[in-house]
């Protein structure tokens, strides 16, 4: 008779999977017969993947087999023979759709079906107490619980071990597997043991490096690394197991009703008196029953009636020194909440910190927000509800483990945000852009406008300035487009940086800059101050919005016209995307040449036809030639940039506006071009920058005025 060995943590992301797989082979390796058992219903074919077998058959089918009364004969039709000697595989579905199809009480004619053939019987058996994992623990002979070296993980095993302990399954068949237990900031295991009543059976050290290797070879680690520390760790698993027969028990044989009323019972027990009543942020009702989420809202309810924080004038934050004693006060109220709530469970300093961290974040800070904006590598934070926060780093877009408590708690960040430069958010004012005090870029909207909670996008602002040489070593451009990028803007010329959200377009403007002479007065204009100059004579201007009563808005027009009386020698606007864009190339086709700005559009050719609309949009009646001949007299060049599939971003056409072609078109010349060929396997865009060899019509005057650049700048190139 085999001895069936089931592997369970309520917690998902311990390395379940890992640890049976390598346990059978270990075990096999040791000359026993094996079979694997998937049940794991939620997350389907990582086991198969790991053992790097395709099963066409499942236990589903099985049963369906047994549900007509039909005897089941050969092992073959259902259990697939694995690569490794001696170990078998028995997937319980092949996608989640079938778990309605395995039936509980059909598990016991599964393993005794199974029992003949094997010593050994390993289930990964998932992370819920459903029916099909009640049966298969009766079917057990060892319940292995596995825990990582976190807080949150000891918490849910403790929960499942007082469980079973409630279902009458003895302490003696259930040990624990410590996986992960060299994991830097861990708690250690000396801390697990004194607060989970079982014993150790085995610490798998942490090798993520060689883990994550063996799982893309699709092989167990101890098979791909058998000499590493985490293979030697899963055979004195197996040689535990196999010389420990008081390890293991007979099998249980509870009544499979009894056993779910009392799983329900236990359920009840555990989460009663975690009486959310008194918080002021409910949850919803089909949120997950987290007692570390639910610890923490408490402690977070308790210091906002202690402090009275939900009263607290907003002007606090705007005075460090005031903000620095309120959250040290905080920071000692919410050390004692943790003392009085958690008690001594909480022995690790560390875990404590971070708590006290994320509740004084919560009530004080920006919440789960801070941790994202502290990170360098983030470009854009984007809250779409408290359950949904996405980052784009590295020019991609990612969901986060980040979470807030409540949507409440987001409307709260945003007045938090909002209320010191004096905006105000509510269902008469549902959608306002703000700035942070780093200088990050926010916009936020809720309800009614916004359907799926409250909203808030956040483009952070950079510390650092990047200069042509950054872009040259990230591959934007190369040396000969910046060399020309550089004439132009000693010559004076007037330049566009056209482009999509978040293509680069401000970063480009930001390097072109760096050009200008330093005896230039500079005026920029922004709605959200983003530029950053090197020059001592810069002035910078920002857009103001209406107040509460919708007075007092200055737009970047406002504030250009007041610029064109500043005696400025360039004027660099952040973004023309209004009528602002008529007087930006009226002050370029009179005296202000060598300005700058940057404008939303999908090619070179498309910026034309953006100011074309722009201009017309703004209720200005002009005649459409009137515009593109202004266009014309107005624009020398632009340089247009993307953002590609792998994320990256480059500077794909450099383009002169070379006059009128015709009465109604412009002559747009390309200069330098990315030719995209394809992308690699690892999905990095291929191509190659390469001039179109068409020479600029103001190459005489770049020499006349003393800037050095070669002809041969402006020949083809080949890769």
């Amino acid at each position: 008779m085999a001895k069936i060995i089931v592997i369970f943590s309520t917690k998902g992301g311990v390395g379940k999977t890992l640890i049976a797989a390598n346990l059978a082979v270990s075990l096999a390796k040791e000359g026993k017969r094996v079979c694997v058992v998937d049940l794991d219903t939620q997350v389907v074919g990582d086991m198969a993947h790991m053992l790097g077998i395709s099963p066409q058959k499942c236990m589903a089918d099985m049963m369906g087999f047994l549900a007509k009364q039909l005897h089941l004969t050969k092992k073959q039709d259902f259990v697939v023979k694995t690569k490794f000697n001696n170990v078998d595989f028995l997937a319980g579905v092949l996608k989640p759709q079938q778990s309605g199809f395995l039936y509980p009480e059909k598990i016991p004619d599964v393993f005794a079906f199974l029992d003949k053939d094997y010593d050994y019987i390993v289930v990964d058996a998932g992370k819920s107490f459903s029916d099909v994992f009640l049966s298969a623990l009766n079917q057990a002979n060892l319940i292995l619980l596995v825990v990582t070296p976190d807080v949150l993980s000891v918490y849910q095993t403790k929960w499942a071990l007082d469980t079973l302990q409630f279902l009458h399954f003895p302490l003696g068949m259930i040990k624990l597997v410590l996986n992960r237990a060299e994991s830097l900031s861990s708690i250690s295991w000396q801390e697990i043991r004194v607060n989970l009543p079982i014993d150790i059976l085995e610490k798998i050290p942490s090798e993520g490096k060689l883990v994550n290797q063996a799982v893309n070879q699709r092989m167990p680690v101890v098979v791909d690394s058998p000499r590493s520390k985490i293979a030697s760790a899963f055979f004195e698993l197996a040689n535990i197991l196999i010389n420990g027969k008081e390890l293991f028990v007979e099998r249980r044989n509870i009544d499979q009703i009894k056993m779910k009323e009392a799983v329900r019972e236990k359920s009840g027990q555990f989460w009663a008196g975690q009486d959310l009543t008194e918080s002021v942020l409910e949850p919803d009702a089909n949120e997950d029953k987290d007692e570390i989420l639910i610890l923490k809202r408490r402690i977070h309810a308790r210091l906002l009636e202690s402090m009275n924080i939900k009263k607290l004038d907003l002007n606090v934050f705007t005075d460090h020194k005031k903000t620095k004693d309120l959250k040290d006060k905080a920071e000692i109220t919410v050390s004692n909440l943790l003392v009085e709530e958690a008690g001594s469970f909480i022995p690790s300093q560390d875990v404590r910190k971070k708590l006290i961290k994320e509740i004084l974040d919560e009530a004080l800070g920006l919440g789960a927000l801070e941790d994202l904006l502290a990170d360098p590598e983030i470009t854009d934070i984007m809250v779409n509800n408290k359950d949904e926060i996405f980052v784009e780093r590295f020019g991609k877009i990612e969901l986060t483990s980040k979470k807030f408590l409540s949507n409440e708690q987001v409307r709260t960040i945003i007045e938090r945000i909002i209320a010191p430069i004096g905006r105000r958010i509510d269902e008469s004012v549902p959608m306002v852009d703000a700035r942070l005090a780093d200088g990050s870029r926010v916009n936020a909207i809720i309800s009614p406008l916004s359907l799926t909670g409250p909203t808030l996008t956040i483009r952070k602002f950079r510390k650092e300035r990047y200069k042509t040489t950054d872009l040259l070593n990230l591959g934007a451009l190369t040396s000969e487009m910046a060399d020309f990028i550089k004439a132009c803007v000693l010559c004076r010329k007037n330049i566009i940086v056209s482009g999509g959200t978040g293509s680069g377009k401000t970063t480009v403007l930001n390097a072109l800059s760096e050009f200008i002479p330093e005896g230039e007065r500079i005026i920029t204009l922004e709605d959200a101050a983003e530029l950053k100059l090197n020059q001592q004579h810069w002035i910078r201007l920002e857009s103001r919005p209406p107040n509460i009563e919708g007075k007092g808005g200055l737009t970047i027009r406002d504030l250009f016209r007041n610029t064109l009386r500043m005696r400025p020698d360039r004027i660099i606007v952040g973004e023309c995307r209004g009528t602002e864009s008529l007087d930006m190339l009226q002050a370029m086709n009179t005296g202000h040449d060598g300005s700058m700005t940057t404008i939303h559009a999908n090619s070179t050719l498309d910026v034309l036809s953006r100011l074309d609309s722009m201009i017309l949009m703004s209720g200005i009646e002009l005649p459409v030639r009137a515009i593109r001949e202004m266009v014309a007299s107005a624009v020398d060049i632009i340089v247009h940039t993307a953002r590609l599939s792998d994320g990256s971003r480059k500077i794909l056409a450099i383009a002169e506006v070379a006059g009128m072609q015709d009465e109604l078109h412009i002559n747009l010349n390309e200069i330098f071009i990315f030719k995209q060929t394809g992308v690699n396997a690892q999905g990095k865009v291929q191509g190659y920058f390469t001039a179109t060899g068409y020479k600029p019509t103001f190459m005489d005057e770049i020499r006349v005025r003393g800037v050095a650049i070669s002809d041969e700048i402006f020949k083809p190139t080949r890769p």
